[in-house]
């Protein structure tokens, strides 16, 4: 994923706008937006600012793969733990089952398809 994209997803996921993010770095909200668009690179002290502000390393702004983790076993949990958080449904209640009592009967007949294959596949795993 590029780093246009990212940055866009990492400030939707803080609920601001360009506006706010700008202002609070202290640029134009022209300037913001060409990052996002990826009309214009940030400088090194911007991306640093940008990865501060995101909570964030700035590789991980940059969609860089750390090589350390070639090493390191895979771990499909931490796998399935950052794509939830990356899709942001890890803020919306996705996994608080209470919460799909609001859910209509089509998006009830998706989840099952969905949890048919999951279900599926571990089974398929076991033999």
């Amino acid at each position: 994923m590029s780093f246009n994209v990212r940055l866009r997803e990492y400030r939707k996921r803080a609920k601001l706008t360009q506006e706010e993010i700008a202002k609070k770095l202290g640029i134009k909200r022209s300037t913001y937006a060409k990052y996002e668009t990826g009309e214009n690179q940030p400088d090194y002290k911007m991306l640093e600012k940008l990865a501060d502000f995101f909570e964030v390393t700035t590789d991980d702004l940059l969609g860089r793969d750390n090589k350390k983790h070639d090493k390191e076993p895979y771990n499909s949990l931490k796998e399935i733990n950052d794509f939830v958080r990356e899709l942001g449904i890890d803020s919306v209640g996705f996994f608080n089952i209470d919460d799909w009592k609001n859910l209509d009967k089509e998006d009830v007949e998706e989840i099952k398809k969905h949890f048919e294959w999951v279900a599926h596949k571990a089974k398929t795993r076991k033999k």
